[in-house]
């Protein structure tokens, strides 16, 4: 991203704190219902990423909740096949991240912003998103830390959607709330371009 751009801020020596939304088996596996088409390429950008964030990652899973409430309950008559208890192996992450994955954090909601996480990002600090979906997950968690008042960058070659449509539909969204949450790539993020 050019370093012209109004919303454009110092380089920072940090890179600050990376967050990989839902590396799962439920979101990997091509026969999975919530199967994630280009979830390879994702996870190539995030072990990209993880060297550049030692101490400083913190690894998420989507959990179904034990008891659904509200507009949960008619989610999960949509997707029965979800309903399943924490340690169902559908929840597991990958096995290239399972061994990778120092702090793993559970949610059963769709963003990931929450107090926990905000503790291990900091106050004012920088929130690099990576993962899946780009086009749920990665949305929710984005728009929920900017508001919290987290500098964002999603890192968009680390990231996958339900498709390719709505990846580029979900970056395009995120774009709109800069210089709260701008998009870089792996590359751009760590020659320090995203700063």
């Amino acid at each position: 991203m050019s370093a012209a751009h109004p919303g454009a801020r110092a380089p920072r020596t940090s890179p600050g704190h990376l967050a990989v939304i839902d590396m799962q088996r439920v979101f990997a596996d091509p026969a999975s219902p919530w199967a994630t088409p280009r979830y390879a390429d994702a996870a190539a950008g995030v072990r990209a990423l993880l060297p550049a964030f030692p101490g400083r990652a913190t690894f998420t899973r989507f959990l179904a909740p034990q008891r659904p409430a509200g507009a949960w309950r008619a989610y999960y008559d949509q997707w029965p096949f979800a309903r399943r208890p924490p340690d169902d192996e559908l929840w597991a992450l990958t096995d290239d991240f399972a061994g990778l994955a120092e702090h793993v954090m559970d949610a059963t909601t769709f963003g990931k912003w929450t107090p926990e996480l905000a503790a291990r990002t900091g106050p004012d600090g920088r929130l690099v998103l990576a993962g899946v979906s780009t086009d749920c997950c990665v949305l929710s968690t984005a728009l929920a830390a900017a508001d919290a008042g987290a500098e964002v960058l999603v890192v968009a070659d680390a990231c996958a959607g339900v498709d390719d449509d709505s990846h580029v539909r979900a970056l395009q969204i995120m774009e709109l709330y800069r210089p709260l949450v701008r998009v870089t790539t792996v590359d751009d993020l760590l020659a320090g371009a995203g700063s």
